[in-house]
């Protein structure tokens, strides 16, 4: 700030002498500082793999010095300004924008060019902005994120996805959140799609090894609504694995089935299948009239323990521990007092066409049930020796 004295409009519109005897009386500076959890929030994208660029209209100067703050970059060669990315060529910006970390005193015309080339050699876009000036590189953006509360209306009607507290940490939030539905969807798969694989491998062999059908359709009925529904719709409920933020990006057209789902459904259906096909002629060569109600109880067992071992694809059962999922084991206490019931109850066994069980017969289906899991344990073991 400065005055001067005796300044007259002649002095003013004058060119000469505008700009003397004047008195230096201060100076003002405006802070902007970043929110506190936009640091950690900058590390969790790096940790699981996002790359944050900073796009600013700033100086270059204080864009790096912003950036170097919040662990973006401290390299000040990985900026590059409007007239020099005016000055790249299309291939040369492909080459070198995998590197460039900050972009300073560009335009609206520039940010959708750096949009179009990450997406033209293969990257996920998403972007964030809030003035109009944003809005056609947030519209060209795989994901245009826009600011909700200071962002203008152009801004949000472009973008894919408005942020009602303008906050970045809310988008790591979200994207915590995605990969934990993400991975609970997988595991609902999984668990639907092996238990019925367990099924169809009972029922296709049976025949061929000179076995009675194991199973009657009200036991399927029974099976697919029941022990298949409750415990699959409480791993909806299940938590984000601890290491969920710790993984690379997805690849956008990779399959669900990727990383072994596929072989996992195959194998342990099979083994689920054999075993209760084992079941069904242990208890035919010791002639117990009620070897039907046992296999049936025996598939419902491997079920159960099978849910129990797919909590984590990654991790095992007793280290992220068995009532982090309270839903979970509410539904299959609730399954297996339904199942009880159906051995137990005499109305039950008449619509059914069961019959009660001895204490060692439904601690010998408890046993061969649990075999599920000891084979999924292992199985994630390998895994995590092999990823080291």
């Amino acid at each position: 700030m400065a005055c001067r004295n005796g300044l007259t409009k002649a002095a003013v519109t004058a060119e000469e002498g505008l700009e003397s005897d004047w008195t230096f009386l201060g100076m003002v500076g405006l802070s902007d500082q970043p929110r506190p959890e936009a640091y950690e929030a900058i590390k969790q994208c790096k940790l699981a793999g996002i790359v944050p660029v900073m796009i600013t209209g700033d100086h270059p100067a204080t864009a790096n010095y912003i950036a170097k703050r919040l662990g973006i970059s401290d390299d000040e060669t990985a900026t590059v300004t409007g007239a020099e990315l005016q000055a790249l060529t299309d291939d040369e910006l492909e080459k070198r924008v995998e590197t460039i970390r900050v972009y300073a005193r560009v335009d609206a015309e520039a940010k959708i060019r750096i949009v179009r080339t990450l997406q033209k050699i293969g990257h996920f876009a998403a972007m964030t902005g809030d003035g109009v000036n944003d809005a056609p590189a947030l519209k060209h953006a795989t994901i245009g994120v826009a600011m909700g509360q200071r962002g203008t209306e152009v801004a949000r009607e472009a973008a894919e996805l408005v942020l009602l507290d303008d906050n970045f940490a809310t988008i790591v939030a979200a994207v915590h959140e995605g990969r934990r539905i993400f991975d609970d969807i997988r595991k609902f798969i999984k668990y639907a799609l092996t238990t019925n694989s367990g099924e169809i491998w009972l029922l296709f062999l049976a025949p061929f090894v000179g076995l009675p059908v194991p199973l009657l359709p009200l036991h399927l009925l029974w099976v697919n609504l029941v022990t298949d529904g409750l415990p699959g719709l409480a791993l909806s409920a299940e938590p984000a694995e601890r290491n969920v933020m710790r993984r690379p990006p997805r690849p956008p057209d990779e399959s669900i089935f990727a990383h072994g789902m596929g072989v996992h459904i195959i194998w342990v259906g099979f083994l689920i299948g054999s075993f209760s096909l084992a079941t069904e002629a242990w208890a035919l060569h010791n002639d117990l009239p009620h070897w039907q109600t046992i296999v049936f109880t025996t598939i419902v067992i491997f079920q159960l323990f099978h849910c129990l071992a797919i909590r984590s694809e990654r991790y095992s059962l007793f280290e992220i521990g068995l009532g982090t999922n309270r839903p979970l084991i509410l539904a299959i206490v609730i399954t297996i007092l339904a199942q009880l019931a159906v051995i137990y109850v005499p109305a039950m066994n008449v619509v059914f066409k069961t019959q009660p069980l001895t204490a060692n017969e439904l601690a010998a289906c408890l046993a061969i049930g649990s075999t599920v899991f000891f084979a999924v344990e292992i199985e994630k073991l390998i895994r995590r020796r092999r990823a080291g």
